[in-house]
């Protein structure tokens, strides 16, 4: 992370705004802008300088805060705050030692709530094997990384029974919910984790992204501190896949996914869409799109595809079946 002082005129003004908002006491919007000093600040999971970084901030980039909580502790230029401002946009913290207030505690911006914002229910080891029997791996596994897979689902604001049904349904074929899946091709960047990372590309994206070295270090990949927001990242910002899901259109996320073109396949995943929906709703809703368009190709014009030439699920299951 690199560091820069606070700028002390940018502080004194600040705090002649902040006074300004005290004495009209008008509340603060929902989500408030503030901005930041330094360059590579990290966004954190929660409230901790040992929790997952989920994002980087690019230089002084000015953020949205929809409330704030304690946490650890952190002292910037004699400045220090135990504050942490909630960035929904980033899906994590920053500490507020480096949002370019005098205050140690941001004006006029809520506590976050004890609990987390209703996600729909996290998805469990049963839900999945009753969703895709015979697509769900090690429950060992699986059960260990589910905390995180539901953290970055709640994140990426897959919440609804469409986008859980298309992304579930992805991950069942890409990895089996195995967060340290391999596909064990012997190349450098071969796909891992819950979406199968896979190319150079991909690599040095999700690496800038996270602030690590992921193209010198790929096994972070398929680790369980980043399998899962990798996962969140390709489906949100790598991709935008969330608006696909919301139109029952399983045949641009296969595209978008970015695997080798196989009718078979796309069926496949099609059925599964729609067998996650009638488990989660009670019923398939008319409508679903199973077909790829036409135009696409086997490559986003984003970069490499998550799983390029990349064998059938069947084996990744490892015995499963």
């Amino acid at each position: 992370m690199k560091l820069s002082f606070r700028p002390s005129l940018l502080a004194s003004a600040a705090a002649v705004a902040v006074a300004a908002r005290l004495l009209t006491a008008a509340p603060a919007a929902a989500d408030t802008v503030f901005p930041t000093y330094g360059s590579g600040v990290r966004v954190r999971a929660d409230a901790s300088t040992s929790s997952a970084v989920v994002a980087t901030l690019g230089t002084a980039e000015s953020i949205s805060v929809d409330c704030q909580k304690q946490g650890d502790t952190v002292t910037v230029d004699g400045h220090s705050s135990s504050w942490w401002a909630h960035v929904p946009s980033k899906g994590g913290y920053v500490t507020v030692s480096y949002v370019d207030v005098p205050e140690s505690k941001l004006p006029n911006i809520p506590e976050c709530g004890s609990t987390p914002p209703p996600s729909g229910g996290d998805v469990t080891y049963a839900d999945l094997t009753a969703m895709f029997p015979g697509k769900v791996g090690t429950q060992s596994i699986v059960q260990e990384g589910l905390p995180s897979l539901n953290a970055e689902m709640q994140r990426a604001s897959i919440t609804t029974p469409a986008r859980k049904a298309a992304f579930l349904a992805t991950l069942a074929n890409e990895s089996t919910f195995r967060y340290n899946a391999d596909q064990g091709t012997g190349s450098t960047y071969t796909g891992r984790g819950y979406i199968q990372l896979t190319g150079s590309a991909n690599y040095t994206s999700a690496g800038s992204y996270f602030g690590i070295n992921l193209t010198g270090n790929p096994t972070l990949a398929k680790s369980l501190q980043y399998s899962a927001p990798i996962a969140r990242w390709y489906w949100t910002v790598a991709r935008n896949i969330n608006p696909l899901a919301d139109a029952l259109d399983m045949g641009r996320v296969d595209a978008a996914i970015g695997y080798a073109v196989d009718p078979a396949e796309d069926v496949e995943r099609c059925d599964d869409f729609k067998s996650a929906l009638r488990y989660l709703t009670g019923s398939v809703p008319s409508g679903i799109n199973c077909t790829r368009p036409t135009s696409a190709s086997t490559r986003s014009t984003q970069g490499e595809s998550a799983r390029e030439f990349a064998p059938k699920m069947r084996r990744l299951l490892e015995g499963v079946r």
